[in-house]
C-alpha cells in the first residue's frame, strides 16, 4: 500500500500527519479516527473498509477491543497470511485501553506491517492512550487522522445536514434545511437518518413542504416514541401517543419508517450469540443500539417478528398510496406490534383476519 503523503513541514498543523475528512476517508497503514461524534466516526471507518474491499475483495477484517485486549493480538492479526490477503484491523475503545495494548500499539506504529491497515478509534473522552495518539500524530508519514469533533452548535448541524445532501447530489432549499435541522436539534444520529430517508424517498428538490410533511410534528411527539410504546407491548399508550402525534401534524410515512427501523434492529440481534460490538460492526449500529434492540427482542418469537415485518411492509405501502385510509393502516400496525397479533388484526373491530384482507 502506498504510504499517505506527508504534509510540508512549513504548513503542518499540531498533528504532523495528514488530516482527512470523514466524508472522504482513505486507507493508510495507521488510521486514527479521533473525536466524540460517532456518526462521523462510523462513516469514516465504513468508508475505509469499502475502499479496501473495492481494491481487493479478499480483504480480511478483524475487530479488537483495546479495553479487553489479549497480548499478541494486534501483531497476530496484522501478520501476513498464507495467501497474502490484505488485512484490516478495527480497534475500538482506545480511550480505555489496557496497559498491554498501549505497549504493543506503541511498538506497532513504529513498524506497521506491510499490507495491513489498522484503524484506531479514540473518542477523546479521556487522556488514556494519549501517549499513543501523540506517537501517531508525530509519525513519519505512514498514518493519517480522521477527526470527528462533536456536532453541538446549530451551525454545525446545518453544515452536517447540508453535507449529507451535497454528498448525494441532492438539492434541498435553505428553508427546508433549517426546518429539518430544527426537528432533530438534539440527536445527530437521527438527523443523519432523516437526511438519508429524504434522499431515498423524494425525487427532485426537497422543499420546506416536504420536510414539514415528514417531520413537522416532531417537536410535539416523535415517531420513535410511538414505536417504543408499541414494541414494549403498551397498546393504550401507543395508540394515545399516535393520536397525539397525528393531531400535531406528524405524517404517517415517517411514522411507519420509525417502526421499520426498530423492527429491523430487533431482527438483526434476535437469536444471535455474537457480542454487542461484533453485531454493531456487522450492521453499522452503535453498541447502545444493539443493547437496546436485544432488550426489546425479549418476548418476540420468530413468528411474531415475521408478522411484524410483514405488517410494517404492508403499512409502508398503504401510507404511500396503496390504501385510502392511511390512518387506519397505521393504527393496525401499532396494534399488531403492541399485541403481537396476527397480521390482519383490526384495532376497531378487534377481529383477526389471517390473510390481512
Amino acid at each position: 500500500m502506498t504510504p499517505a503523503p506527508r504534509r510540508p513541514a512549513s504548513k503542518a498543523p499540531a498533528s504532523a500527519i495528514p488530516q482527512v475528512s470523514w466524508r472522504r476517508p482513505q486507507p493508510a497503514p495507521i488510521v486514527l479516527v479521533s473525536g466524540p461524534e460517532e456518526v462521523c466516526a462510523e462513516r469514516a471507518i465504513a468508508g475505509v473498509r469499502a475502499y479496501l474491499r473495492a481494491e481487493d475483495p479478499s480483504l480480511e477484517v478483524s475487530d479488537v477491543r483495546a479495553d479487553d485486549y489479549e497480548a499478541g493480538t494486534l501483531f497476530g492479526l496484522t501478520s501476513p497470511s498464507l495467501f497474502g490477503e490484505p488485512r484490516l484491523v478495527r480497534v475500538s475503545g482506545v480511550e480505555k485501553c489496557t496497559d498491554t495494548f498501549l505497549t504493543e500499539a506503541l511498538a506497532y506504529v513504529e513498524h506497521p506491517k506491510e499490507g495491513a491497515t489498522v484503524i484506531l478509534r479514540h473518542t477523546s473522552a479521556s487522556v488514556r492512550g494519549k501517549k499513543l495518539l501523540d506517537a501517531i500524530r508525530a509519525g513519519t508519514g505512514r498514518g493519517i487522522e480522521i477527526a470527528c469533533p462533536a456536532i453541538t452548535r446549530d451551525d454545525d448541524r446545518v453544515d452536517f445536514a447540508r453535507g449529507e445532501f451535497s454528498a448525494a447530489d441532492k438539492r434541498i432549499n435553505p428553508n427546508a434545511l433549517r426546518v429539518l435541522v430544527a426537528a432533530f436539534s438534539s440527536d445527530v444520529t437521527e438527523l443523519a437518518a432523516a437526511c438519508q430517508q429524504l434522499i431515498a424517498d423524494v425525487p427532485g428538490e426537497i422543499t420546506e413542504e416536504i420536510v414539514e410533511k415528514y417531520y413537522g410534528g416532531r417537536v410535539e411527539v416523535t415517531a420513535f416514541a410511538v414505536a417504543d410504546f408499541a414494541i414494549a407491548g403498551n397498546l393504550p399508550q401507543a395508540l394515545a401517543t399516535l393520536r397525539h402525534a397525528l393531531s400535531s401534524g406528524v405524517d404517517p410515512v415517517p411514522m411507519v419508517a420509525a417502526f421499520a427501523m426498530k423492527i429491523r434492529g430487533i431482527a438483526r440481534v434476535a437469536n444471535s450469540n455474537e457480542g454487542d460490538q461484533a453485531l454493531a460492526a456487522r450492521w453499522n449500529m452503535k453498541d447502545w443500539q444493539v443493547r437496546r434492540a436485544r432488550t426489546e427482542a425479549r418476548g418476540w418469537s420468530n413468528l411474531s417478528l415475521g408478522l411484524a415485518i410483514q405488517a410494517a411492509a404492508r403499512a409502508d405501502a398503504e401510507v404511500k398510496g396503496a390504501s385510502r385510509d392511511p390512518i387506519f393502516a397505521l393504527e393496525r400496525l401499532v396494534t399488531v406490534i403492541a399485541t403481537r397479533a396476527p397480521f390482519g388484526w383490526d384495532p376497531h373491530t378487534r377481529r383477526t383476519t389471517l390473510s390481512g384482507d
